[in-house]
């Protein structure tokens, strides 16, 4: 039998207070009296972007979610449908950038730094960072095929709304069914904050060569404790998960 961890009441008292105080505690502002989403974020872990998940964040932290469940494979079209049924090149395991919308629903949390001009993203998975400017720019004219994408954005009252295009078609929208995207991809994510220890973010994604219509996810993102930070992640390029034969794909197999 396995013992009970027993959580002293000092404990609990001291968490239920932190808690409080937290609530208690406006929401930041930026210098242009818009919300700071500052902060180090533990975020829902989405393996599969057409399934509910509740409950524990990706770190640990409870809060989390991510509702919108439909039947996404349904969507697609003709073209998804065929480049779908194909060997899939598991490009994570080789240490190449998870792709933007796949990097949101990882195992692993985000470090939002937030300014008036701009908003940068640091994720964890892969040490991966991604620049979103907020000074009213546009996308350029000619854009070079991404991992990440390119990002814009701009308010809509208090709601940070942000536009990406220019993807390279080479990462999955997920992780357990590797949905496959093309460089017709398009995200527009939703940021809010309202109140000092959550994030309110919905992500719509549009990809008309891969499947027939969008489809929206909506999630919470959990402010992680004082203290708790990003830590170092090293893929290596010598990856043992393949050359020893952990991981397998159609392309990896050892002959």
């Amino acid at each position: 039998m396995k013992a009970l961890c027993l959580i002293p009441i000092a404990t609990l008292v001291a968490m239920s207070a932190a808690a409080q105080s937290n609530a208690s505690k406006p929401v930041p502002r930026l210098a242009n009296g818009k919300p700071d989403l500052s902060g180090v974020w533990d975020h829902p872990r989405v393996g599969d972007v057409s399934k509910d998940y509740e409950g524990r964040c990706a770190g640990g932290t409870p809060g989390c979610s991510s509702k919108g469940a439909h039947d996404l494979d349904s969507t697609l079209t003709a073209y998804g449908k065929a480049e779908n049924a194909k060997p899939k090149f598991d490009y994570g395991v080789h240490c190449l950038p998870w792709g933007y919308v796949r990097s949101w629903g990882t195992p692993y949390p985000v470090e939002i730094f937030h300014k008036p001009e701009k908003m940068a993203i640091l994720f964890e998975q892969n040490n991966m960072f991604h620049v979103v400017p907020t000074d009213g720019r546009d996308h350029p004219k000619q854009l070079y095929p991404m991992w990440l994408g390119d990002s814009v954005g701009h308010w809509e009252g208090d709601t940070l709304v942000v536009d990406t295009i220019g993807f390279n078609g080479q990462t999955w929208l997920d992780t357990e069914p590797e949905r496959l995207t093309s460089d017709q991809l398009h995200v527009v994510e939703r940021f809010s904050r309202p109140d000092y220890d959550h994030i309110q973010y919905q992500v719509t994604v549009s990809d008309p060569k891969m499947y027939t219509k969008p489809w929206t996810n909506t999630r919470v993102f959990v402010l992680m404790k004082p203290g708790q930070e990003l830590l170092e992640y090293s893929c290596e390029e010598n990856n043992k998960e393949i050359s020893e034969g952990h991981v397998t794909d159609e392309l990896t197999k050892k002959k």
